[in-house]
């Protein structure tokens, strides 16, 4: 990202303390907290996390303010803190499988193997302001729920086990972890277009803006691709994380961290494999089902060379949807014409007025020339 900025010492320490005193805001009103931010701007806590690649809701909350609420700065401060951390180990591949689950929806069964779970959700509400919440809190709160309620459910069954036991659903080989590159040490290299390649697609869908990642997921939902699937299983629960230390030589539990996890299925209509059904997969840190939605839409759209499909969309353009989903990429690269640029512009400043008197100068006959 584009952030060498020169100017005035004084002005921009200027510059900095105006920034905090917005920041700050009125003095009679009191100061966020970083535990508040973690706790009730959950999503957006969450939304950072992801896109940082840093699982840490205490870190995340401060970035948020640090950010004024803006999440693009957010992410941008928790990468470049991200970058300054050791790395002493990596975790065991994370089974969801065995997810402590507190949500879990499929839209391809109704009567779901374990049940349906509805757990938390914007998607039954009305969407009316809710005024109760203009003042220092909710008036009044649900009661907490009774034993065998809203509580966390383990061993859960995949949904979609059924179609691959009748053989209806492609096998996807699963990635080895000793082979699987690290976005976070190692560079994107392109076309990343083959079967080998979906690991690192993976992860920087992971990484990539959610907003982006909406757009390219609607896309083909609308034509601009042959992706448009049913929610095979949406689950969001706690996954343990499992380490495996040099001097143990045996796998702990180093703590469980919450992920949201959705499996996608659409008809295949290439010419690779026979008639089936085909996967979409999506993973993100913490509560973001419309990211983990999208993820697993694109993911399957970026698969169209590899399973021998027409490429008619965006979507299905791993190059365009790789390098432009990055947040922090395209902010630096947008934003970085707010620098000077004084000399650039005075040579085609220059250029349009020799173009402008080149073409006074030329006669008719020699016909028109455009600048």
């Amino acid at each position: 990202m584009y952030v060498a900025v020169k100017g005035g010492e004084k002005a921009i320490d200027a510059a900095h303390a105006q920034l905090r005193r917005e920041r700050r805001g009125r003095l009679d009103v009191p100061e966020l907290t970083t535990e508040q931010i973690a706790s009730q701007l959950k999503l957006s806590v969450d939304r950072v996390m992801t896109e940082a690649s840093l699982y840490c809701p205490s870190l995340a909350a401060l970035t948020v303010k640090q950010a004024m609420g803006d999440l693009q700065e957010a992410v941008f401060l928790l990468r470049a803190y991200r970058t300054t951390l050791p790395r002493f180990g990596s975790s065991e591949p994370v089974d969801t499988s065995s997810m402590r689950v507190s949500r879990r929806i499929s839209a391809t069964w109704k009567d779901l193997p374990g049940g349906q779970i509805l757990g938390s959700t914007f998607d039954y509400t009305h969407r009316l302001l809710d005024r109760s919440l203009a003042g220092e809190g909710e008036s009044t709160l649900p009661p907490a729920p009774d034993k065998g309620e809203g509580i966390c459910v383990k061993g859960l069954p995949r949904a979609m086990s059924a179609l691959g036991t009748e053989g209806l659903l492609e096998a996807v080989p699963e990635a080895s972890s000793d082979t699987a590159a690290d976005l976070t040490r190692r560079p994107l290299v392109l076309p990343a277009d083959g079967p080998e390649d979906r690991p690192v697609r993976l992860q920087t869908l992971a990484r990539a803006d959610e907003g982006f990642l909406l757009g390219m997921a609607y896309s083909t939902q609308r034509g601009f691709g042959a992706v448009h699937p049913f929610t095979g299983e949406l689950r969001r629960g706690f996954v343990e994380l499992v380490i495996t230390p040099e001097e143990l030589d045996f796998p702990i539990v180093a703590g469980e961290i919450e992920m949201t996890e959705c499996d996608t299925v659409s008809r295949y209509t290439g010419t690779a494999m026979p008639p089936c059904l085909t996967r979409g997969y999506g993973l993100v840190f913490g509560n973001n089902e419309r990211k983990a939605i999208s993820m697993s839409i694109v993911d399957r759209a970026l698969r169209a060379k590899e399973l021998k499909e027409p490429e008619t969309g965006p979507a299905q353009n791993p190059e365009f949807v790789l390098l432009h989903g990055d947040n922090v990429d395209a902010s630096g690269f947008v934003q970085h014409i707010k620098l000077p640029h004084y000399v650039d512009f005075q040579a085609e400043l220059s250029l349009i007025r020799e173009l402008r008197a080149a073409k006074q100068e030329d006669s008719p006959a020699r016909g028109e020339r455009s600048c």
